[in-house]
């Protein structure tokens, strides 16, 4: 598998397997739905827990992370006088958080000085100096605000100004007029409302501050721009100079907020900065110059408390879990609190309790294989290229300088952050997370004017995930995901290809789909197609958006095919050059069958498996309207149906369902 050693002794991770011949459903034709015949016996024996919406070999190895986490810090909460600085940071972090007691019986003590800060606000001028504290302690009314790399010189490192401070999962949460919609925003004033009690306020007063904040959101949504409109890179780059910032919204005093978080480069009227929608900045001017200043005070309140609210009172988690947690995701029960805090610490010092979590998974052989898989894959879809019959040899040759250029980073980071300068109280739940976001916002904004840095990482070292970052040019695999199911060391060549192979390919695709593919080999947003070549890659994109929008889950959930083009391309491309790579490493060899399975049989159920989940109704919808990966079922017989490789594997014959006619292919 992917190098993680399962030698730690908890139960977690020796309940982990790779491969399993038990989840086989045979009651069921692989030609006719293949996720029911890879998954059934999984999903039949796998039920979502009361405290998740969701539940899958993701989940399930995410867990796995979890509980190693959890001993880790459970082992460095120990108050011992031999701690190293970093056991006495994650540890004290973790107890600090896991003290329930402690953080019931201060109340609201702790985040009192911030309520008083916005309650104290006289005028709309003070306005600036509260939304510039609350982003110092991690709380991001109105807007997102951090660095990023310039989208068309990516070298350089600049400030990006974008979209935000809505409650709902997604713009269109506002707009909808289906009964599923109108219903949540009722549930969502209703959840605001009960919090506005929980500081004091009577019903009365708690219903008219719950009713201001929708209007302040819908007013900021509208603004908005909506999420398949954002996957046009184009569509969210704006480089403006701080003295056109100032005429979009001069109610806000911009060149304050910039200094008061301490943002470089952005002194003067003429610095510029990444504005990446326009019309979103106007809409916020609207919502200051046109609120009342102590509708405002209530926006700015539940924003703070809804971003603070793991280490506010019990009564406070438990109805933001309701309506999160419950309404929107369908999740029974509030999970443990050990899994919270472990995710926080997690989340706060992501390299801490990442350095030791490396130490006590990686292994050297996984990490090995792995980039061996990836140098076979990279080759693969280096040959994928080349034998296009829809690309010309101009693009062709762009392409090939492109993912000769990709950088591969798998297993772990080549150095850590050092939060020596980060002050961590045990007991203090509340500052140990204001100050450790003060941090990363420090650590953030210093990279403004600065060259890109490309080995840096977006996900910790536990996460169960991996990505493509088109304006690094690079693929990222953190360890926590090489290990089974998705990788084994015990397993045959062709399960991994078809796990974690297919991931490396999914990742290596994303360089080339609808949005990777408008940035070149240096990660700068330029066109290096042909004309005719990006008409024939629009109609052969067109046809999986198609495909996925025709898909439709539980509880009517149905999929949106254009805000999933990018990831339903790289699973499609991804899974059928990992299945060129799988071939050329057994060189023309047939392996013997294993549990009466073909190599290639072996290969695609090594797909299918990974992607077994049971999801709630509730979630189901949501993951349809805002992630843009299908879901799991229409990942994998969305994939495999549009696969000549898989139809032979499994002989399956025309007419059947997993046999599309026409079949979709971009890569």
């Amino acid at each position: 598998m992917a190098g993680l050693l399962i030698s730690c002794g908890l139960a977690a991770a020796q309940k982990m397997q790779g491969f399993d011949a038990s989840a086989i459903d045979h009651s069921i034709s692989p030609c006719v739905n293949f996720y029911q015949y890879a998954c059934g016996g999984w999903l039949a024996s796998n039920p979502v827990p009361n405290d998740q919406s969701r539940w899958g070999r993701f989940d399930a190895l995410q867990e796995r992370n979890r509980t190693i986490l959890q001993s880790i810090l459970e082992a460095a909460s120990a108050n011992r006088p031999t701690r190293t600085p970093i056991e006495q940071k994650i540890g004290d972090y973790y107890a600090s958080c896991m003290d329930t007691k402690l953080i019931d019986q201060k109340g609201l003590a702790p985040i009192q000085p911030d309520l008083d800060r916005i309650n104290a606000m006289a005028n709309k001028p003070a306005l600036t100096a509260v939304v510039t504290s609350m982003y110092r302690i991690g709380s991001n009314p109105f807007f997102r605000f951090s660095s990023e790399p310039d989208a068309k010189n990516s070298s350089e490192m600049i400030a990006g100004l974008d979209q935000g401070g809505i409650g709902l999962p997604d713009r269109d949460y506002y707009f909808r007029t289906d009964d599923k919609s109108v219903e949540i925003r009722k549930e969502y004033i209703a959840h605001l409302l009960k919090l506005f009690e929980l500081l004091g306020n009577s019903t009365e007063v708690a219903a008219q501050r719950a009713e201001a904040v929708m209007k302040i959101e819908t007013a900021l949504a509208k603004g908005s721009l909506d999420s398949v409109s954002r996957r046009d890179p184009a569509a969210v780059y704006h480089r403006l100079k701080v003295k056109e910032l100032i005429s979009l919204s001069p109610g806000f005093d911009w060149e304050s907020f910039f200094k008061g978080v301490g943002a470089p480069g952005l002194n003067g009227p003429d610095a510029s900065l990444d504005v990446s929608v326009p019309p979103f900045i106007r809409a916020m001017e609207s919502v200051i110059v046109q609120t009342s200043l102590d509708d405002i005070k209530s926006y700015l309140t539940a924003t703070l408390l809804t971003d603070r609210s793991i280490i506010l009172p019990s009564k406070f988690q438990e109805e933001t879990f309701d309506f999160y947690g419950r309404i929107l995701s369908g999740a029974k029960e509030l999970r443990a609190r050990w899994k919270r805090c472990t995710d926080q610490t997690d989340n706060s010092l992501p390299d801490a309790l990442g350095e030791r979590f490396v130490e006590k998974t990686l292994g050297a052989e996984g990490l090995k294989r792995m980039h061996e898989m990836v140098a076979a894959i990279e080759k693969a879809l280096g040959q994928d290229i080349q034998s296009l019959d829809w690309m010309t040899p101009k693009t062709k040759e762009q392409a090939m300088v492109k993912l000769h250029a990709i950088l591969n980073k798998v297993g772990t980071k080549d150095h850590w952050l050092d939060y020596a300068s980060v002050k961590v109280i045990r007991g203090d739940a509340y500052g140990n997370l204001a100050r450790t976001d003060e941090f990363e916002l420090h650590r953030e904004l210093e990279k403004i004017g600065k060259p890109l840095d490309r080995k840096d990482w977006q996900m910790s070292q536990p996460t169960v995930n991996a990505y493509y970052d088109p304006q690094e040019n690079d693929i990222n695999f953190p360890a926590g995901i090489l290990q089974p199911p998705f990788y084994d060391n015990k397993m045959d060549d062709a399960v991994n290809f078809g796990g974690i192979g297919a991931v490396i390919g999914h990742e290596l695709t994303h360089g080339f789909d609808d949005q990777g593919r408008q940035f070149d080999a240096h990660g700068d947003l330029r066109d290096w197609w042909t004309p005719e070549d990006a008409k024939a890659f629009e109609q052969r994109a067109d046809c999986i958006v198609k495909e996925y929008s025709s898909f439709v889950g539980p509880g009517d959930a149905r999929l949106n095919g254009k805000l999933e083009l990018g990831e339903n391309t790289a699973d499609n491309g991804g899974l059928r050059i990992a299945y060129m790579a799988l071939r050329e490493t057994l060189d023309g060899k047939e392996p013997p069958k294993r549990d009466g399975l073909t190599a290639e049989q072996r290969f695609f159920l090594g797909w299918g498996q990974v992607w077994c989940e049971n999801i709630t109704v509730e979630s189901a919808r949501l993951q349809a309207q805002t992630n843009p990966h299908a879901l799991a079922e229409f990942r994998v017989n969305g994939v495999v149906s549009n696969m000549p490789e898989f139809q032979k594997a499994f002989a399956c014959q025309t007419g059947q369902p997993m046999v599309r006619y026409p079949a979709c292919r971009v890569w």
